[in-house]
């Protein structure tokens, strides 16, 4: 018989630890780890509320700290202004004269002699006009002369005449002439005295009248008024020309003198129009003349305002011998204006806070005081001052509109600085 063969039986079971399985003392670790965290969390907490409560209650005390101590400013020294300050504004340039020339008779244009950009001396001829009219005119004239001085003539005659015979009867003896025939002859010497007078004021009229245009003869020849320069010519040959200078009337020069030569400059109020006196020294530029310059002084000013404008024109003289200057050029001329015993400010010193201007000090208490000012010249950054404040004394900058008069500050930074370049240090 065949035996069937079994499987070997298993080795008996005994303790096993097969892996993923926890040890018994696991449990209990992690339990300790979780209250040390928790420990070191509540430790954390604790200390972060402590230090939040003491960073507040030191903010606290530094508030109120800030609020009791004095307000904190920002101040810079009054010092002297410069003794001379520069002023510039733009110029023209005018001719020392101007003139236009028009003809005094009327005719026809024989010739000219001067052109545009000619220099003329006074009296140069500069144009000949034909004067057919006034030839005759004046023809016409000394004849009637010749006739009034025969008239005078026989008038003085007769006169002669009527004295002599007026003579006789007035000597002759008393019933041999009779007395109405002394007065008529009498009467007829008046008469021919009479006839002698009106004679002679007639051709005293005459002759005043050749004399007249005798005289219109010499405009015939259009000379030059002064030394100067063509700068227009009107006229050519043949053209014809009316005298007088109305709209109807065409011109037939223009002519300039410029040397000398003016420069007109109009100076805003702003400016200070008391420090704009005759004898200032300016300085003339031309950007056309690259930069060129010429020395003059205020000649004269208009002593009033343009209440339109609100400038006031003041006017330099110089010296042109070159010409190298024309009229009608727009130049820079720039004044030296002199502020002797002004001082000057930031502009961030000026309060307005009243009907003037003022500036807010601190004396030697640290104490802020209010005083007014008179506004000198105003140059943007800095401000100069004719009075109100000395100088060396501290202004406060951009003061606060909370402080007010008597109250007493805490100065933070002083300016030791160029006015308009300010460089804040803190005070030692």
């Amino acid at each position: 018989m065949m035996e069937i063969s079994r499987p070997a039986a298993a080795p008996p079971a005994g303790p096993r630890s097969p892996a993923g399985d926890v040890s018994p003392g696991t449990g209990r670790r992690i339990r300790i780890f979780a209250g040390g965290l928790l420990l070191v969390l509540l430790a954390g907490f604790l200390l972060v509320h402590g230090l939040r409560s003491y960073h507040d209650r030191r903010l606290a005390v530094d508030a109120a700290a800030d609020a009791a101590a004095p307000p904190r400013v920002e101040v810079a020294i009054v010092r002297a202004a410069p003794a001379g300050r520069p002023l510039v504004l733009p110029g023209e340039t005018a001719a020392w004269y101007a003139s236009t020339i028009y003809a005094r008779v009327n005719g026809y244009v024989g010739g000219w002699s001067a052109d545009i950009g000619d220099h003329v001396k006074r009296g140069q001829v500069l144009a000949t006009i034909d004067t057919p009219e006034l030839d005759a005119a004046l023809a016409a004239a000394k004849a009637k002369l010749r006739s009034a001085d025969a008239t005078v003539r026989m008038r003085e005659a007769e006169a002669a005449f009527a004295e002599t015979t007026y003579a006789r009867w007035r000597d002759s003896p008393k019933g041999v002439v009779s007395e109405q025939e002394r007065e008529d002859k009498k009467a007829q010497y008046a008469s021919a005295q009479a006839k002698l007078a009106a004679a002679r004021a007639e051709a005293n009229a005459d002759q005043a009248e050749v004399d007249r245009l005798n005289s219109f003869q010499l405009f015939k020849q259009v000379t030059a008024p002064y030394g100067g320069t063509i700068t227009q010519r009107r006229i050519d040959i043949g053209d014809l020309v009316s005298a007088g200078s109305s709209s109807q009337t065409t011109p037939l020069y223009r002519m300039s003198k410029a040397d000398p030569i003016r420069v007109f400059v109009e100076v805003p109020q702003s400016a200070q129009t008391d420090l704009m006196k005759v004898g200032v020294s300016a300085e003339i530029t031309a950007e056309a003349l690259a930069g060129r310059r010429f020395s003059g002084q205020i000649t004269r000013t208009s002593e009033a305002i343009d209440p339109t404008a609100r400038t006031f024109r003041v006017e330099v003289d110089l010296p042109n011998p070159d010409l190298a200057l024309v009229p009608g050029m727009y130049v820079q001329v720039g004044f030296r204006l002199v502020t002797e015993g002004a001082v000057e400010v930031p502009a961030a010193a000026l309060v307005f806070r009243a009907r003037s201007p003022q500036v807010a000090v601190v004396d030697d208490d640290s104490k802020v005081r209010f005083l007014p000012v008179s506004i000198l010249r105003d140059e943007g950054n800095v401000i100069d001052l004719a009075s109100g404040v000395p100088e060396g004394a501290k202004v406060i900058l951009n003061i606060s509109n909370q402080i007010v008069e008597g109250e007493k500050v805490q100065v933070t930074t002083e300016d030791r600085r160029t006015f308009g370049r300010l460089a804040a240090e803190p005070v030692q």
